[in-house]
């Protein structure tokens, strides 16, 4: 008809086109957004009060991978006290009547182990870049740990050694596959030995417990047994992880020999590396005068 009015055409796909074009923005801001969280995740500083489990983690590595080396060698890969006076005590060999110039067995082990130990506690440095309670320098640091162990399995199991000296023998780990495979459980102990000491907590170094056990004695309130006490309690649970490492790593290498002991020692410090992502961010604490001592004072 020639009165009718012809209308016009739906405009649906050109208000669909607009509507897309308006949301793209909004998706890549989203993106960025998720970004920045997630570094900021990364990058944020844990609570070191809340960091238990990772912690006494660390204790028992040091006493299970304490276990498989005194075993072999009678020498220990964490505690460096022993290794330094041995190769104090060789050099004053030199001062004898009759002087003593072998370069014996267990000082050729001492020397690799404290050497690899500092190495590794310089690795612990790396820290001071992005913070040592940055939680992606735990992670990453736990990690590296975790590669080192690693690398002490294979090292050990390509050497055939047995794991077991004899009383009265001397270290069974004597060839070079052996020294690395000791020098990896060493240089993994100093860098966790710095990481742990750099955190600043109750826990020292997680690597040796002289220092712990006169801090323990001396705890002005060790006795005060109706209430907690985060310092006495985190101390003995050091001495009871390491403990319990030692004694976990003596029965395993007897069932399954070093190698797949430190394979499994491997997993759980991947284990460990994981946990730090559950740790809490640190927050600001209000001053509370009650748990201030020099405050009471």
């Amino acid at each position: 008809m020639e009165g009718s009015m012809v209308l016009p055409a739906p405009v649906v796909e050109r208000r669909r086109s607009q509507s897309s074009s308006h949301r793209r923005p909004k998706s890549s801001g989203a993106d960025d957004a998720t970004i920045v969280t997630v570094k900021g995740f990364f990058l944020e500083e844990i609570d070191e009060q809340r960091a238990i489990v990772p912690l006494v983690g660390y204790c028992f590595i040091t006493g299970f991978l304490n276990a498989v080396c005194f075993s072999a060698i009678f020498a220990w890969c964490a505690s460096q006290t022993g290794n330094t006076i041995q190769l104090s005590i060789a050099i004053g060999r030199f001062l004898d009547k009759e002087p003593d110039h072998l370069y014996r067995m267990t000082d050729r082990l001492a020397l690799t182990s404290l050497l690899s130990f500092i190495l590794g506690g310089f690795v612990g440095r790396i820290g001071e870049r992005v913070g040592y309670s940055a939680r992606i320098w735990l992670v990453c640091g736990t990690l590296f740990q975790a590669l080192l162990t690693m690398g002490a399995a294979i090292a050990l199991w390509k050497s055939n050694l047995p794991w077991y000296a004899p009383t009265g023998t001397g270290p069974v780990w004597t060839t070079p596959l052996a020294f690395l495979g000791y020098g990896f459980m060493s240089a993994s102990m100093g860098l966790q030995g710095v990481m742990a000491k750099r955190i600043n907590t109750q826990f020292s170094t997680s690597v040796v417990l002289t220092s712990i056990w006169c801090e323990l004695i001396s705890e002005p309130k060790l006795f005060h047994l109706r209430r907690g006490v985060a310092d006495r309690d985190h101390k003995l649970l050091t001495i009871l992880f390491m403990l319990v490492g030692g004694f976990s790593g003596r029965c395993t290498i007897d069932q399954v020999g070093p190698a797949i002991t430190l394979g499994i020692a491997a997993g759980l410090r991947l284990v460990i590396s994981g946990s730090w992502f559950l740790i809490p961010k640190k927050t600001e604490r209000k001053f509370d005068a009650e748990d201030d001592e020099g405050f009471k004072k």
